[in-house]
């Protein structure tokens, strides 16, 4: 495939701003890909970000908004592969994203199921148990694992199940984290019959025994599915084990400074500040060799 055109250029340095801005974590762990490779992982982000707003955008779920929200998002999923089959694009971001589409060769039942867990959201805002919320996740993060494989070019197909494990274990900690924030939404990202298990409430918005008990149990679930992920990162090239190696340890860091507030999630959002993550991906990419060109 040619190099990008000057639209499409246009596109992947805004999908890299949408990236720097919205998912900092990604962007900097992602700055240890060679540039042809890491603007695939920003047209990524980006789509699912611009899906993500949809959904997420107050009064989305309304019982008045709900129909308006589903046809939206309904449109964008089909402006999205229309232009992969061939529709003319004058969007720079829409550009970019086709063009990786195109070049990792995803599939559109890839798309599908992201888009049907996208949907879900407008419906669906309570999950019973952890094996349904992973039905949920399975199309709105194990999915974005798939989605990066292409780009990491694994050296085996045995990498498939650590990436799905690092999509999964990366939106669980966000779930853990924006506990809040979900509430603010009327959804609950955790585990009903875990919650009755402990008798944890998170919408008291307040630490308590029973509510830390329950997030240290979803906390070590979480940790097992990181350990699982770093079974494939021995199976990436050089570049790409650095990259899913630092944005591991940047995203499981939320994980600590969680548990270093007593398991606060009410409070504040938790962070690991953007000093502490260029300073980590610097000390990456210091340790990598120069990468050859390669086109795409």
């Amino acid at each position: 495939m040619s190099g990008p055109g000057p639209l499409e250029r246009e596109g992947y340095r805004r999908c890299a701003a949408i990236t720097r801005r919205h998912g900092t974590t990604y962007y900097w762990g992602v700055a240890l890909l060679p540039a042809e490779r890491r603007r695939h992982v920003h047209a990524v982000y980006a789509l699912c970000r611009a899906a993500d707003d949809i959904v997420d955008e107050p009064g989305a779920t309304t019982p008045s908004q709900v129909r308006d929200t589903e046809r939206r998002l309904a449109a964008f999923r089909h402006t999205v592969l229309q232009a992969v089959d061939g529709a003319p694009v004058d969007d720079p971001v829409l550009a970019a994203v086709v063009r990786t589409l195109r070049s990792c060769a995803l599939d559109q039942a890839v798309l599908d199921r992201f888009f049907g867990a996208m949907a879900a959201d407008l419906t669906t805002t309570r999950y019973e148990t952890w094996e349904d919320l992973l039905g949920y996740m399975d199309g709105s993060a194990a999915v974005i694992g798939e989605m990066m494989l292409p780009v990491l070019r694994p050296t085996t197909p045995d990498a498939l199940g650590p990436a799905r494990a690092l999509g999964l274990a990366f939106q669980l900690t966000n779930f853990i984290r924006d506990v809040a924030e979900d509430l603010d939404r009327g959804r609950v990202y955790l585990p009903q019959a875990d919650l009755r298990a402990h008798g944890a409430d998170p919408a008291l918005r307040r630490v308590t025994p029973q509510w830390r008990t329950f997030l240290a149990e979803q906390i070590e679930r979480n940790r097992a599915l990181y350990a699982e992920a770093d079974r494939g990162i021995p199976l990436l090239p050089g570049a790409s084990a650095r990259c899913v190696a630092t944005a591991r340890l940047l995203y499981s860091q939320i994980l600590d400074r969680i548990e270093a507030a007593d398991h606060d999630v009410f409070s504040s959002r938790i962070r690991v500040p953007t000093p502490v993550k260029a300073a980590t991906a610097a000390r990456a990419l210091v340790r990598l060799p120069a990468p050859a060109a390669v086109s795409a």
